[in-house]
């Protein structure tokens, strides 16, 4: 049965993340789900990637060219086929920590059959926007068959509308199909739950809330800034952070 196929997703493209993210991300998963899965990598650039780690080219959006990158690729994932992928997938960023056992994101029961499981956004939360760093839908299944077509149909209007892809993704979702949200202590955001408050942020290192099983990382620090303690925001100081070391390996 097609559900019974479990899948991480992942996707690099560019530059600005190397092999080295996606194979720590493989290693942190396969420490951290006693489930049986198959980890696949959307990418431009599969060099170095660990051969444990399915590759598949990233899908083409039909999008005006020399726009501003936005995310708008992680839209792909819900193409109604996505090359020979049939299940459930756990969409994860590359640039997140695993800290705990993450069983959960696939045996929690959602309340609708077509779903969208996400982390709702730490800043907004009244916006009903989820963070799209980690979400779980089904793939291939052709549960969401218009979602993508009216992105690329729509783009100009959407654009004008909303500024990354996890607004149109939720918004769709919830007017469409189902959006629900994680338990909200498991995605914990680096910037604001593990970073102490100004100015305790200058003398303490950020710290692991309990009950967290995954790290989101989104603004300027990532895994290796801040393992050295290199800042974002000169407000948002950020003092090494070892236990960060541990887990990102």
């Amino acid at each position: 049965m097609p559900d019974e196929n479990r899948y991480i997703i992942c996707m690099k493209w560019g530059t600005k993340y190397g092999a080295e993210y996606v194979n720590r991300l493989y290693n942190m998963v396969n420490r951290h789900l006693t489930l049986p899965f198959q980890m696949v990598c959307l990418t431009d650039d599969s060099t170095g990637i660990d051969a444990n780690v399915k590759c598949y080219p990233i899908p083409e959006l039909n999008l005006p060219s020399n726009i501003p990158e936005r995310g708008w690729k992680k839209l792909t994932t819900f193409s109604p086929e996505l090359y020979d992928l049939k299940g459930t997938a756990l969409f994860l960023d590359i640039d997140i920590v695993i800290v705990d056992n993450i069983d959960c994101f696939f045996t929690y029961q959602a309340q609708h059959d077509d779903s969208v499981v996400i982390i709702r956004d730490w800043k907004k939360p009244w916006r009903m926007v989820g963070n799209s760093s980690v979400y779980r839908f089904k793939v291939g299944q052709n549960t969401y068959p218009n979602l993508l077509s009216n992105f690329e149909q729509n783009f100009d209007t959407i654009r004008s509308q909303v500024r990354h892809e996890q607004a149109y993704l939720s918004n769709y979702l919830r007017e469409h199909h189902h959006l629900e949200y994680w338990d909200a202590s498991w995605c914990v955001s680096f910037k604001y739950q593990c970073v102490q408050p100004f100015p305790l942020s200058f003398v303490k290192p950020p710290i692991l809330p309990k009950g967290a099983k995954m790290v989101i990382f989104h603004g300027e620090v990532n895994p290796p800034d801040a393992i050295i303690g290199k800042s974002g925001k000169w407000y948002r100081k950020v003092l090494p952070t070892d236990w960060i070391r541990d887990y990102w390996r």
